[in-house]
């Protein structure tokens, strides 16, 4: 007769903050979210381990838990509502980063407060459909997502941006308009409050994105035209520790759609938007206002 071995169940339990630093150039995006199981299977990968059967199993259990909410995109976005105990790690933690779904929340709460002209001028798209559209999967959705937005009816377009755990913005204005245009020529503005990460490191993927919008919309425009669209980047004031890039996003977004004005141009460039264009007491005020209005909705 066949003795039985004993089977133990073995979690297996993986410490992300020792493997981060083997994951190689190009993928040093990836997520400390533990229960983010893509990620961890990317991460186990890059350090050249092999999988046993336990470590399978223990990233098929990650699969149903929550998702990160960084820019490297491993599932469909929770549906799940923001609670207060969630807003509670938002801007006025000034300890924490914001993740995307708080992001949005405090961006929706924003745009609520916009008068119905405003919104008729301005449109935006969703925090991480740029960060998709560098993935190859995901490049089609993303453009039939943005067709839906109708942005070369609006004079700008709000384009928060989360890449490398980073925050900035990027503004279209006057996209409504004739590249020719002699009184409203298009241009792109780019607010990012760590410029010691040098954001013009962004621009070949602003520009390849831009692109590709024109074509998604059957423009006739040449990619040498599309390439003479200037990209801006004012001198803006700058965070103050490197948890704050999401707090000043909001507040870049914030006085722009406040103070924009009704026909933007090279000659009044950079408008309001210079190093003293706010102060840190005006950001924290800000910030302590939008989380105790959200908390009371």
């Amino acid at each position: 007769m066949t003795r039985k071995k004993n089977i133990t169940k073995q979690v297996v339990v993986i410490d992300l903050d020792d493997l981060d630093s083997s994951v190689p150039e190009g993928k040093h995006q990836l997520s400390r979210h533990r229960t983010c199981w893509q990620h961890l299977s990317a991460t186990l990968h890059a350090r050249k381990r092999r999988l046993t059967k336990k470590d399978h199993e223990a990233i098929d259990g990650f699969k149903l838990t929550a998702q990160c909410f960084l820019d490297f995109p491993c599932r469909e976005r929770s549906t799940r509502k923001i609670s207060r105990k969630d807003v509670g790690h938002g801007v006025t933690k000034l300890n924490k980063k914001l993740d995307s779904g708080i992001f949005e929340s405090y961006f929706e709460l924003l745009w609520r407060g916009l008068s119905e002209e405003k919104k008729n001028s301005f449109g935006y798209l969703d925090c991480l459909w740029f960060s998709w559209y560098r993935e190859a999967s995901y490049k089609s959705k993303v453009m039939t997502w943005i067709q839906n937005k109708q942005i070369f009816t609006k004079k700008y377009v709000v384009v928060p941006i989360v890449i490398w755990h980073h925050w900035s913005v990027l503004i279209l204005c006057n996209f409504d308009e004739s590249l020719e245009s002699e009184t409203r020529k298009p241009c792109m503005v780019l607010l990012d409050s760590l410029e010691n990460t040098d954001p013009k490191r962004l621009e070949r993927d602003i520009r390849k994105f831009v692109s590709a919008i024109f074509k998604a919309e059957g423009r006739t425009e040449t990619e040498k035209s599309l390439r003479k669209i200037p990209l801006l980047i004012p001198k803006v004031p700058q965070q103050r520790s490197d948890w704050e890039c999401g707090n000043f996003v909001l507040y870049f977004i914030k006085l722009f759609l406040d103070g924009a004005p009704e026909n933007f141009s090279m000659e009044g460039y950079p408008y309001f938007m210079e190093r003293n264009w706010f102060s840190p007491e005006d950001l924290d005020c800000f910030c302590k206002g939008l989380h105790s209005e959200l908390v009371a909705t």
